[in-house]
């Protein structure tokens, strides 16, 4: 897949996968910027300091791309966060949160990038969905709320601006070997009592697959998403899981 002078915008690319997409797009020749607060060091792409769920943040972000570039031919709206918690127990800040980063931040993006897209008339996005954007999961209300509403957006958006050679699409991973999952297994070992080294082994086990991706295994499926070779996808809702939400 070659990228070479397309303009993309990735949110959330200073770790994990939205780094990894970051690096892979940038070395495929894209001319690559991240959206995010902190800056990821030593790589070749560009930095944009944004914070996805303000929208004048967004705004000014996409504003400045544009207005450098000229275009924007690829969007990735991987940043979000994780939050381990059920109805009861789900304190209302956290809610808000998590509604404001994982979903107004990718709705507050797509409306900014959108119309740039719609006056080229063309585009590639993906979404950054999740497993929970198909199944349900224990103690995962509102972050399995916010994925499960990506996948809605998915299809609207596809739906909407196809006529506008812009494809709309979201990749659902499963457990990806991340500082995210990480940060979920610090949780629920301090919640559960149990080792974190016996939470990730059984995290391991429950995939068919038998072991959890690397980011780079992810990246790759979005730049497919993203690049030309995808050109009949829209609407498509990708799991890369391990075979996990077909059990």
């Amino acid at each position: 897949m070659r990228f070479d002078k397309k303009v993309a915008i990735v949110t959330g690319g200073t770790t994990g996968m939205g780094k990894e997409t970051c690096i892979k797009l940038s070395g495929d020749g894209a001319i690559v910027y991240n959206f995010d607060l902190n800056m990821a060091e030593d790589v070749n792409y560009h930095y944009v300091k944004c914070d996805v769920s303000r929208y004048g943040d967004v705004t000014n972000s996409v504003k400045l791309v544009f207005e450098k570039e000229g275009r924007i031919d690829l969007l990735f709206t991987n940043a979000g966060i994780h939050l381990s918690s059920s109805i009861d127990d789900t304190d209302l800040d956290d809610l808000d949160r998590i509604i404001s980063i994982n979903l107004k931040g990718v709705f507050y993006t797509l409306k900014e990038v959108i119309p740039i897209m719609i006056n080229q008339n063309h585009g590639k996005i993906v979404l950054m969905g999740s497993d929970q954007s198909l199944i349900g999961k224990r103690r995962s209300a509102a972050y399995g709320m916010t994925k499960g509403a990506i996948g809605q957006l998915t299809k609207s958006a596809a739906i909407d601006y196809a006529k506008y050679n812009i494809n709309v699409n979201c990749v659902c991973p499963g457990t990806i070997d991340t500082p995210m999952l990480h940060k979920a297994i610090s949780v629920s070992s301090a919640t559960t009592g149990m080792s974190k080294e016996i939470i990730l082994e059984s995290l391991k086990k429950s995939q068919p697959i038998r072991r959890i991706a690397s980011p780079a295994e992810i990246a790759n499926v979005v730049c497919f998403l993203l690049s030309d070779e995808s050109d009949f996808m829209t609407g498509s809702l990708v799991s890369v899981d391990g075979g996990y939400t077909c059990q």
